[in-house]
């Protein structure tokens, strides 16, 4: 068989067995160590450049790039504890953040219009009725808010432990692959890439929006005398539900909004109008960050995240955009788009 022939029969393999890699990911819950895993080794390989212009011997630059590793790694743990920590405390927690917003919304029913209370539970018991439901629909989401907590945060340290030791391999080691190994490599630095452009970017995204939704809950509302409960809680929820383009703005908006309604209706609708103004000037921001990365409107990633939750559910959503930009750079690449 010819050189040519080898080349092109283990490029499509590795197209087989990444896709089949990806839809074993998604199906047995392994996502959280996945992109556990590629943040680590993303942080290393932007990281260990610096210190090869230090250091130049191989086994000094080896044991650098391990330290390097092993400090991210505990940072990333700590954070995870921190983070676990804070939405166990009564400030973070959703148990009660969700109590919370079925009081307000059964005492704010006298004040709002017809047509609104027409969508809205009756009463906190029908609508944590309502959240019951939803979460047994997606009995996926509610393990790994509950019972899977501990294993999802033993895949994230199993799978950041994965990530230290592949960047340390990439970036200490002289590659030198067989014709599959290769292809199969070239898969993995491309969604290592997707997924760098994506959630970086996200990240920052994510930290513009909490940053302006913080101003607004804890300078500009206290200043026109209204002040509101869970502060710090709608502060998170904003700065992680907007890691997931689209969709978590949704989410923090909906909880700003409900938690507003505690004050009065006028503060429900000013925070409404406040946050869709912010929205539409992230839009342009959101468009030239996440645009230029992966060249990907609003509604392309908004329609990947329909398909894959469709498919498999909350963890597809959660993929969607990353799988999407890996995708979409794969074809790119192959210029059949």
């Amino acid at each position: 068989m010819h050189d040519s022939q080898k080349a092109n029969l283990s490029i499509i393999a590795s197209y087989l067995l990444a896709a089949l890699a990806l839809i074993i990911i998604l199906k047995q819950g392994l996502l959280a160590a996945l992109f556990a895993g590629l943040l680590v080794s993303s942080l290393v390989h932007m990281l260990s450049p610096a210190l090869g212009k230090k250091i130049s011997d191989h086994r000094a630059r080896v044991i650098s790039v391990a330290i390097l590793a092993a400090v991210i790694i505990a940072l990333l743990s700590a954070a995870t504890w921190a983070l676990v920590g804070f939405f166990q405390s009564d400030a973070g927690n959703l148990e009660v953040l969700m109590q919370k917003m079925a009081d307000i919304i059964e005492a704010s029913r006298d004040q709002m219009p017809p047509w609104m209370k027409e969508h809205v539970p009756t009463s906190a018991d029908a609508l944590r009725e309502m959240m019951t439901t939803w979460l047994r629909e997606h009995a996926g989401l509610a393990q790994a808010l509950g019972q899977e907590t501990g294993r999802t945060i033993a895949h994230l340290l199993i799978g950041m432990v994965i990530g230290g030791m592949a960047a340390l391999y990439d970036t200490t080691m002289p590659p030198n692959y067989r014709p599959l190994a290769a292809a199969l490599h070239t898969r993995v630095l491309g969604l290592h890439n997707a997924f760098r452009q994506i959630v970086f970017a996200q990240v920052r995204i994510a930290g513009i929006n909490a940053i302006f939704t913080g101003i607004y809950l804890v300078l500009i509302l206290p200043l026109a005398g209204v002040k509101l409960p869970l502060t710090k809680t709608m502060i998170a929820i904003t700065f992680f539900a907007g890691l997931l383009p689209v969709v978590g703005n949704l989410i923090s908006n909906t909880v700003i909004v409900v938690v507003s309604l505690s004050h009065s209706l006028h503060a429900a609708v000013a925070s409404l109008v406040f946050l869709i103004t912010i929205h539409k000037l992230e839009y342009f921001l959101n468009a030239k960050i996440i645009g230029t990365h992966i060249n990907a409107r609003a509604w392309e990633l908004l329609a990947a995240m329909l398909v894959m939750e469709a498919i498999f559910g909350l963890p597809g959503v959660v993929a969607a955009p990353v799988f999407y930009a890996y995708l979409k750079q794969e074809l790119t690449d192959r210029e059949l788009i």
